[in-house]
């Protein structure tokens, strides 16, 4: 069995790879400051922004899948002012370049690295971090594969759900297709083994709509009823912005069907 390490193993977006890891008979380790309950996994304590642990986690390592990121804006459902001046690097470069160096001597085999569609043309803060951090991948000597993926349902949700205390919702008119984490988590593990590296086909959703359109529906399932004011941006506003139609691989998962399992969950709980 083969084993990996999975950075950012606890987020939305690591879990879901750890079960399709585990699920695939991988054995798996999870770099993270505490173990987390509920994950049958190998745990390395440590700490990708400081470099504490990284080393003793590569031990008989073949393949890191790099999923760890920090985005305060991802953290807190929302922008601030400081948001489109500045973001920590910490774990998405320093982390990242620290992280391939140890990985390039303890001869790990595939380093596969978790990106995001559009940030050539993205202009703010964190998408500036994302690519210093995936351009210090693709100037790696390891075997490496990078795969950008659309933004995500859960932080769409987090961000929709941010207005709903406002009386009338702001929102870019603009198309985009967010994915969900567990058709993103299927394609990197598939990525992971099928022995191509280098940049892979982008990852998006099924559905190419306006901002408009998922916050209608999110207001369909949660049962709330504000007017919504379309916000018209320019093609190059929008981009630099992250608001862009991936012209990849697709994921099966629509938005409303996400929201609807959501819904359910919450029903039960």
């Amino acid at each position: 069995m083969t084993l990996v390490l999975v950075t950012g193993g606890t987020g939305h977006l690591g879990r879901d790879v750890v079960s399709r890891l585990l699920h695939a008979g991988h054995r798996v380790r999870v770099l993270a400051r505490s173990p987390r309950p509920g994950m049958e996994v190998e745990w390395a304590i440590g700490d990708l922004a400081t470099g504490e642990g990284v080393h003793a986690s590569l031990k008989g390592v073949h393949t890191v899948i790099n999923a760890a990121t920090f985005s305060p804006i991802a953290r807190r459902g929302g922008f601030r002012p400081v948001d489109f001046f500045a973001s920590p690097s910490a774990v998405d470069v320093e982390g990242t370049g620290r992280l391939l160096a140890l990985c390039r001597n303890a001869a790990v085999q595939h380093f596969l690295h978790v990106s995001i569609v559009g940030l050539d043309d993205a202009s703010l803060p964190y998408a500036r971090v994302k690519l210093a951090g995936e351009r210090l991948v693709r100037s790696s000597d390891l075997p490496w594969s990078v795969v950008r993926a659309m933004p995500f349902y859960y932080l769409l949700a987090n961000m929709l759900a941010g207005l709903s205390w406002l009386p009338l919702w702001p929102v870019p008119a603009t198309m985009f297709n967010p994915v969900d984490t567990s058709d993103v988590a299927e394609y990197l593990v598939r990525c992971a083994f099928d022995g191509q590296r280098g940049v892979r086909a982008e990852i998006g959703g099924p559905d190419d709509r306006d901002g408009s359109a998922f916050a209608r529906d999110y207001q369909k399932v949660r049962g709330i009823r504000r007017p919504i004011l379309p916000i018209r941006l320019s093609e190059k506003t929008a981009r630099g912005m992250g608001f862009v139609v991936s012209r990849g691989v697709r994921g099966t998962l629509s938005w409303m069907d996400w929201l609807n399992q959501q819904s359910a969950v919450r029903q039960s709980a």
